[in-house]
């Protein structure tokens, strides 16, 4: 059966993956793809929202906005205030339809060194950015009224990625880079996913079955020392100068010494499993 999607973030770098395999996917009649114009998802109300919805009528809606950075009430409104604004424009407007937001790997907080997060293990975020994530996460488990997931996403990297994250920072950083490369802290151990990985997880959780679980993890399942992520790109680029770890350390990303996705649910639920590799996904960078 053919359905109507409404994807909010289109443009964006996970959007924009999705919003690919979206228009050439059969088992979609239409793609809406509102921009800011249409609904600022950061300003709107609930009743806004579920306005446009009655309009297009979506069986599933997926959201790929949300902030990175910005102080503590701006992260709270692009990431947990959205999930809050669709989850009651939906249960109001289209209460059949299938919602799917993206989370962050930030929920969690810490992990002991070796041990791949579980989507029970217990989530202590400690930035903003995880605890605005997190909020947007327990609405979704919270909200009974409406057939919710959330997808935790790993380190995500691929084509269009922003400076915001470490990778897309040291490939911009390359591009006026002469004997020496200065960069925060790299010893970090990191799951690097690729974006267009994401995405296929994305459009399967708009399209599974019914699925029983509300929270997944999207990741490679595989911990990457950010150093060794860097010198790829380095490698890639042809820049052979010395890289300097003298920066300050991101907000984001301080006090998490180890990220790494257990995966077994995103197979089980989504039949999803990454394919593309690190050195690929450098590639695609650049």
């Amino acid at each position: 059966m053919s359905r109507t999607v409404l994807l909010f973030g289109a443009t964006g770098f996970l959007g924009r993956q999705v919003r690919h395999l979206l228009e050439d996917d059969p088992r979609v009649s239409r793609l809406a793809c509102p921009g800011r114009a249409d609904l600022d998802l950061l300003t709107a109300t609930p009743r806004a929202a579920a306005d446009l919805l009655r309009e297009l009528r979506p069986s599933i809606v997926l959201n790929c906005t949300g902030r990175m950075s910005g102080g503590y009430d701006e992260l709270l409104r692009g990431n947990a205030g959205v999930a809050a604004v669709l989850l009651e424009a939906i249960a109001a407007a289209v209460p059949g339809a299938r919602f799917v937001r993206l989370g962050s790997a930030a929920e969690y907080g810490p992990a002991p060194y070796g041990h791949a997060q579980r989507e029970d293990d217990p989530a202590r975020p400690t930035s903003a950015y995880g605890i605005s994530h997190l909020a947007g996460t327990l609405l979704v488990e919270q909200a009974s009224e409406v057939d919710a997931m959330s997808l935790r996403i790993f380190n995500p990297v691929g084509p269009g990625l922003s400076g915001e994250n470490v990778l897309g920072r040291a490939r911009d950083l390359l591009r006026t880079a002469t004997g020496h490369l200065d960069m925060g802290p790299l010893g970090a151990m990191r799951d690097f996913v690729d974006v267009r990985d994401v995405a296929d997880a994305v459009v399967r959780a708009g399209f599974a079955p019914e699925p029983a679980e509300r929270v997944i993890n999207v990741g490679s399942g595989r911990a990457v020392a950010v150093r060794e992520a860097v010198a790829l790109l380095t490698a890639e680029s042809g820049f052979t100068g010395e890289v300097r770890e003298r920066e300050p350390e991101a907000a984001r990303s301080r006090a998490v010494d180890w990220s790494q996705a257990d995966i077994e649910r995103a197979r089980n639920v989504l039949g999803w499993r990454p394919r593309i590799p690190l050195a690929d996904s450098v590639k695609a960078m650049l």
